[in-house]
């Protein structure tokens, strides 16, 4: 596969990152993976708008972006039309040491891969190992340092369990480990608020559009929610099993919202 790297399309295996690069070195820097079809990124201007609350919170100056420009010269090049993008930028190099540069320039890479099949209903656990810090700014922006994610996902692999819910400092629930976390509860359709640790996805915004709420959620109830699913760019997933308890429902909710939401596949 060909990437967009810094203004030129090359060869994934030609492209290189320079070893001062703020991103590898410190997680200094953002992303956004955004879906495609048939040519087009949906949800653009949500995307375009988490990156800039980004980079206002990192005080990283964002380069001019053409991402209909740079999509479609990707897409043509690797032969896709359906695809899922990954918007990689950081802050560029740096000498060594915790401050940025004065003048930053920043390292912008576009990848693409074919847009994936759905995935089956997951089976998930509540996370034991770390927690979602609600105070601080990064719980807010798509940044680069994923490691409690990664903390938490490991836990679920040795669960047996595709993915895991993150609590925040406080004991309630924030988001999954790469999607937003909606449950039905008593009828309704509840998502935790970006104040309890929830990153402000670009497809939540739009499931919020459609139907549902925010409140604040407790582990004890995801114990009693009648169904539950993941929301990320690429879709929705349904939840199966949560915490070892079969749900009661699996993917009516999803079913009803994706032709909403996805009008090009409906």
């Amino acid at each position: 596969m060909s990437v967009w790297l810094n203004g030129a399309i090359l060869d994934d295996g030609a492209a290189a990152i320079a070893p001062g690069d703020r991103g590898f070195t410190l997680g200094d820097g953002l992303f956004e993976t955004m879906a495609v079809r048939d040519g087009r990124i949906l949800r653009l201007d949500g995307h375009r708008a988490r990156l800039a609350a980004g980079a206002a919170v990192l005080d990283l100056p964002l380069p001019p972006l053409d991402l209909d420009g740079m999509t479609a010269a990707l897409l043509r090049v690797n032969g896709l039309t359906d695809a899922t993008l990954r918007l990689t930028v950081t802050r560029g190099c740096g000498p060594r040491g915790v401050l940025p540069p004065a003048d930053p320039v920043p390292t912008v890479l576009l990848t693409a891969a074919p847009f994936p099949a759905p995935l089956p209903p997951a089976s998930c656990i509540t996370a034991t190992v770390t927690r979602r810090n609600e105070h601080s700014p990064l719980s807010r922006i798509k940044c680069l340092n994923y490691l409690d994610n990664i903390l938490a996902r490991q836990e679920a692999q040795r669960a047996g369990a595709g993915e895991a819910i993150l609590l925040n400092t406080a004991g309630r629930v924030a988001e999954a480990t790469a999607a937003t976390l909606f449950v039905v509860l008593g009828g309704r359709l509840l998502t935790p608020p970006v104040s309890d640790g929830a990153l402000p996805g670009v497809l939540r915004a739009a499931v919020l559009e459609q139907a549902g709420a925010e409140a604040s959620l407790t582990p004890d109830d995801l114990s009693v929610c009648e169904e539950a699913f993941l929301s990320s760019s690429l879709g929705l997933r349904p939840i199966a099993v949560l915490d070892g308890r079969p749900l009661p429902r699996v993917g009516e909710a999803p079913e009803r919202l994706t032709p909403l939401l996805f009008p090009l596949t409906a």
